[in-house]
């Protein structure tokens, strides 16, 4: 492996934050091997420099790191917008390797995380961060997601009926029921309208999950837990057995869900994140080995300090 001066290595790092690695060997006249070795000490470097510190805002999710259901934990600063840790899976264990390098100080000083409803997440949450139960936050979008993706239960199998019938009424409908009212766009809003005004298990369903996002405009926990009674008892009164299923799923999670009217944080801030980790998985054709992909994380969305010192640069 060569030996770069330490102001080529700034200048390297300066040029693999705006391309691929193939690119940013290309540009470099250096090869994949020695431009990825630059952005492992620029990493390392950064990791050791970095303090104990624990986001006050946390946001913990995962990240598809390849098919056949592997994931990585990704563990984020809401409010700086980084990569505070990756975990190679998506364990208990995983999460909780990461509390236990910090200090009960440190973790006393978390108010807020936002999460999924991944068990795993809970437990290790509930066991390593003091007063943790109190303090996760069910991320707003991802309860949205998954009351969608009961109404798109309740469209598969009244399709399959229908379709039994020669009716293909629902035929390539799904992404209509998955948007909320006012994204339905203008194309197919019409079509969408008559579609809603028959007597459809999916526009029943539909209309439950859309009355649900009402929850989210209150003000005072006390009042949205209110709605959410009413709500309740209709979504489980509605015979619509994924609905059915997903009103009780969430009743059993409820008191973390209502956390954010006392803590108003989602995991957008995770998202936005796994948007831009997607793209250096793809500017590097997938990374095969899981470690790689590690490294390549923390440098582009680690918020560290990765560049070597050099004389007369700061």
């Amino acid at each position: 492996m060569a030996r770069f001066t330490t102001v080529f290595e700034r200048f390297a790092i300066d040029v693999l934050q705006e391309c691929s690695i193939f690119g940013a060997a290309e540009i470099l006249n250096i090869s994949w091997d020695e431009a990825f070795h630059i952005m492992c000490k620029a990493v390392n470097r950064g990791l050791s420099r970095k303090d104990d510190s624990v986001p006050t805002l946390m946001g913990i999710d995962e990240k598809a790191i390849a098919k056949g259901q592997q994931y990585m934990t990704i563990v984020d600063d809401i409010q700086k917008g980084t990569v505070d840790y990756v975990g190679e899976t998506r364990t208990k264990k995983c999460l909780e390797d990461y509390f236990k390098t910090k200090s009960i100080e440190k973790l006393s000083t978390i108010k807020a995380i936002a999460i999924d409803m991944w068990d795993p997440y809970i437990e290790a949450i509930k066991e390593c961060v003091p007063k943790g139960e109190e303090k996760i936050v069910f991320d707003k979008y991802h309860v949205l997601k998954y009351l969608g993706e009961a109404v798109d239960g309740v469209r598969k199998e009244e399709n399959k009926a229908l379709k039994s019938e020669g009716i293909d009424l629902l035929n390539g409908t799904k992404y209509l029921w998955l948007y909320n009212e006012e994204n339905i766009p203008s194309k197919s809003k019409e079509y969408f309208d008559v579609l809603k005004s028959l007597n459809l298990k999916t526009g029943r369903a539909w209309a439950i999950k859309e009355l649900f996002r009402e929850f989210y405009e209150y003000s005072y926990a006390a009042w949205a837990e209110r709605f959410w009674k009413r709500w309740n008892n209709w979504a489980t009164h509605s015979r619509l057995i994924p609905i059915v299923e997903a009103a009780k799923t969430l009743g059993r999670h409820i008191k973390n869900i209502l956390t954010y009217f006392r803590h108003p944080i989602t995991n957008a801030t995770s998202e936005g994140l796994n948007s831009k980790i997607q793209t250096i998985k793809k500017q590097s054709y997938g990374f095969s080995n899981p470690d790689h992909f590690e490294k390549a994380i923390y440098f582009h969305c680690g918020g560290l300090d990765l560049y070597p010192v050099t004389h007369g640069i700061p």
